[in-house]
């Protein structure tokens, strides 16, 4: 028999129309569905709602997979966690690497709109957090500090980190409220109005800080984490055994 490729068909019968297959629901796609959504919304933009919206299915069926919305953040937040680059243990040079660790951390977090939200709520247990706690917490073991100083060191430097980033996205929410889009611009215009307030106020009530407007509104986020994190880990040096 002939191949019936290229003929048409009879006018009489109805063309079929082949709707497009869905990708199959599953976790891991509600979750990246839900991160694109956060990235370019922020959190406020996040809902299960809109979830399913962009995955063409109703709220009922993503609840077969997430319980609820705090549930899809905080698996959000464990996805972004997996994006950090950890390299091998080294405990002769525990400070660098901490360094390294703190700058990759703040990095990837400050990529996506109001994850670190997610860590200042909670006790982070997914599967990334637990690898990135336990690199952390046996570095600063084998390097030689106590099991209790070393595990309050971890919970206070990821709350210095997860602080500065999620910091960081309210300016990036203020941004999108004002419809802004070029990062510079907005902080340049944010400082220069502190900047100017500060030179307004009456330097006999404070005589400090009108005389030292350049110092206070000078340096820029980057400088300001690497001085907080300088501090953290000199602190952390002068009880280190």
């Amino acid at each position: 028999m002939g191949s019936n490729t290229g003929v048409p068909s009879p006018p009489w019968r109805k063309a079929r129309k082949t709707a497009p297959l869905k990708p199959q629901l599953s976790q891991d796609l509600i979750v990246e569905t839900g991160l694109r959504i956060l990235d370019a919304d922020g959190l406020d933009g996040l809902s299960m709602r809109r979830v399913a919206q962009e995955l063409d299915t109703g709220p009922a069926s993503l609840y077969a997979h997430v319980a609820n919305k705090e549930e899809l953040l905080e698996l959000i937040y464990d996805m972004v966690l997996g994006e950090i680059r950890l390299p091998e243990r080294d405990p002769s040079r525990w400070k660098d690497q901490l360094r390294e660790y703190a700058r990759e951390m703040h990095r990837v977090l400050t990529r996506h709109a109001d994850v670190a939200r997610a860590a200042l709520a909670n006790v982070p247990t997914g599967p990334n957090a637990v690898r990135l706690g336990e690199y952390v917490f046996g570095l600063l073991i084998e390097a030689g500090m106590a099991p209790r100083a070393a595990s309050l060191a971890v919970d206070r430097l990821s709350l210095y980190i997860s602080g500065d980033a999620y910091e960081a996205s309210l300016h990036y929410a203020r941004m999108r409220a004002a419809g802004q889009s070029d990062t510079e611009a907005y902080i340049r215009d944010f400082v220069r109005q502190i900047d100017a307030y500060y030179r307004s106020l009456p330097p006999d009530r404070f005589p400090h800080i009108t005389a030292h407007v350049d110092a206070l509104t000078g340096e820029g986020g980057e400088a300001r984490f690497e001085y907080g994190l300088d501090l953290i880990l000199d602190g952390l040096q002068a009880r280190m055994p």
